[in-house]
């Protein structure tokens, strides 16, 4: 069955069962908290969720939602919560290096999407639960309001608060087994921007970087409070790279492409007809 990491490796779980009531979910906390378009979830009982190895870890619950979500406390990827209140596990899929044992059954709170996302397969589609689940919808507000111009982003809990005020370089999906493991993901979702059309405006301090050590760039930056991923700066290239999960408001740029397809999940079809590169685009 398939096996699970973390980016940095001090959390490892094996998934000994079909995942149950597997979905995409494009609620604002899901994105945040990957910082990609959407989570891929579904559940197992709590026996067949193995936890090999389990390191310490964010633990943070939105206000007034019922459910907590969990980050590694090193790197930031997500990681599996404990028991809900339905008596299941909820296992973060995009990072499972396997198949999940049962198929896709649709895509919830899809009247929350990103406007920079656009739903291209056959899978049913709900504004919020799928019908028969009468339970109570939590969102997470646009925490950047400051005043001024630009594109706002934030963190899940909103202590890191940011805004992009340079033209965009590229925004991109990215496949590769990095961007899966850091987000929790089936691809990672990154804008770039010109490292000085970037201006974190509130919670700098509670930033946190890891850094892959036999990587010669990749890092995941995050919130130390809440585990949701924030820019990540990178001086020496002259950029910053956001992910697009992230974003408060539509960036007006749309993902032109995808890279590291020969690294994605073997489960995961791609729908849309942008184009796709093996490895890291042309030049």
């Amino acid at each position: 069955m398939p096996e699970a990491r973390c980016l940095c490796g001090d959390h490892v779980w094996r998934v000994d069962a079909p995942l149950q009531f597997l979905h995409h979910c494009h609620c604002g906390m899901c994105r945040k908290h990957q910082g990609s378009a959407y989570s891929t979830v579904g559940a197992v009982a709590p026996e067949h969720l193995v936890r090999l190895r389990e390191g310490a870890a964010i633990a943070y619950q939105s206000p007034g939602s019922p459910l907590s979500r969990f980050s590694c406390e090193r790197c930031g990827s997500p990681v599996p919560p404990g028991v809900s209140q339905i008596g299941l596990v909820w296992v973060i899929a995009g990072s499972l290096e396997g198949e999940p044992g049962s198929s896709i059954e649709g895509h919830i709170f899809v009247g929350s999407k990103a406007p920079w996302f656009a739903i291209e397969d056959d899978a049913p589609q709900h504004e919020r639960y799928p019908p028969g689940i009468d339970a109570p919808a939590f969102e997470t507000p646009c925490s950047s309001d400051l005043p001024g111009q630009g594109v706002r982003g934030s963190c899940l809990c909103g202590d890191v608060r940011f805004r992009i005020t340079g033209e965009p370089i590229v925004a991109r999906h990215c496949h590769c087994l990095r961007c899966r493991r850091a987000r929790g993901a089936l691809h990672a979702s990154n804008l770039v921007v010109p490292v000085d059309g970037l201006r974190v405006e509130h919670g700098a301090d509670r930033v946190r970087t890891y850094r892959v050590p036999e990587a010669r760039f990749f890092a995941q930056s995050f919130c130390g409070d809440c585990g949701g991923p924030v820019p990540r700066v990178d001086e020496g290239r002259g950029i910053a790279v956001v992910p697009m999960g992230s974003l408060d408001d539509d960036p007006g740029v749309r993902p032109s492409e995808h890279i590291f397809v020969g690294s994605k999940s073997t489960w995961h079809e791609i729908a849309d007809d942008l184009p796709q590169y093996d490895e890291g685009p042309p030049g």
